[in-house]
């Protein structure tokens, strides 16, 4: 029924990518293109259900961050990329589930609970409906894996409960959708420039394509021990929002001695930070590479959108034909 190798993730489009989508997501995609039938999207239906003030530039941030999907490695020869609101079959397909889906388990999903509490403007319905419309984009590929992070696992479990509940109603026999499984991602959180987790919303990301002066400029000014105030101080490296930045970028032996000439005031804290800003830097390189290929050439970039989205609507209608006949809707 399902096709255990078919992998779907999207993201929303934010514009250019920072470290933590490469490292969240970007690098897992790469490396299951090599292995498994990748589909991966921008999910813009999604944007609009948040982020109202965003919208003007969302042409913009769309194709900004495919380049940035390009620029890391995903092969359009490998994976099949593509937009949603391309896409009426996801809104058809979530149109037909919401039919047989309680209002009450859309209720009940914890980012919309959160809202309540938090936000003074109320919700809108996509907002309480954007976790179906994600069940629906899953499920109209029949994908057997979702790249996630902890976060959002619950959402594939609730998906897993949108297939169950309309086979059960509409095809006992033979069920037509499947039940997804998570498959979490390795690194889930990167830590940003002041130590809280890398967001463009706090203003403490470096982007994938940042030029290397700024990189420079960025990693040079970050914070470092509070209590190593002058270059005599001895510091500790687990009290310093660089150090988890280490742990990704530079090898054990490098860390080794980094962490024993800070914690004797051997080396200042400049000095530490040099070797994370030559790795960052040389990761960098090659998606500066790719990246000016793709922007010296726009319309590639929209080709490879729109033969991917061409590809994606082939097996979104044949899904949704074996929906409407479950349904009774084929005539």
């Amino acid at each position: 029924m399902k096709s255990p190798s078919r992998v779907l993730s999207g993201m929303r489009p934010t514009g250019a990518l920072h470290l933590g989508h490469y490292h969240g997501a970007l690098k897992n995609w790469v490396r299951l293109q090599d292995s498994h039938d990748c589909f991966f999207f921008v999910a813009d239906w999604h944007a609009l259900t948040t982020a109202r003030e965003h919208r003007e530039g969302l042409e913009q941030n769309v194709y900004d961050m495919v380049v940035d999907w390009l620029a890391a490695g995903v092969d359009p020869e490998k994976a099949t990329l593509f937009i949603q609101s391309r896409m009426p079959e996801h809104a058809e397909l979530f149109t037909l589930l919401a039919m047989s889906t309680p209002t009450a388990w859309l209720e009940r999903i914890p980012s919309y609970k959160a809202h309540l509490e938090e936000d003074r403007e109320p919700p809108n319905f996509g907002f309480l409906g954007y976790p179906l419309l994600q069940a629906a984009d899953i499920l109209i590929y029949k994908a057997g894996l979702v790249p996630v992070g902890e976060d959002q696992a619950a959402h594939v479990e609730f998906t897993r409960e949108v297939a169950r509940r309309f086979n059960r109603l509409h095809s006992p026999d033979a069920p037509i959708l499947p039940e997804p499984q998570e498959l979490l991602t390795e690194t889930a959180r990167l830590p940003g420039l002041d130590g809280r987790k890398m967001s463009k919303s706090y203003g403490n990301a470096i982007a994938m394509r940042d030029a290397p002066a700024v990189v420079e400029d960025k990693i040079r000014t970050m914070p470092t021990d509070p209590q190593r105030v002058r270059r005599s101080d001895a510091g500790e490296p687990a009290r310093c929002p660089v150090w988890p930045l280490h742990e990704l970028y530079t090898d054990e032996v490098t860390r080794h001695s980094l962490a024993q000439g800070c914690r004797s005031a051997g080396i200042g804290c400049l000095d530490c930070k040099q070797p994370l800003i030559d790795a960052v830097l040389k990761e960098q390189q090659p998606w500066r590479e790719r990246a000016d290929q793709y922007l010296a050439n726009p319309k590639q970039v929209h080709w490879i959108v729109e033969v991917g989205t061409e590809r994606a609507r082939g097996i979104a209608r044949k899904t949704l034909r074996e929906v409407r006949h479950a349904i009774g809707l084929d005539y």
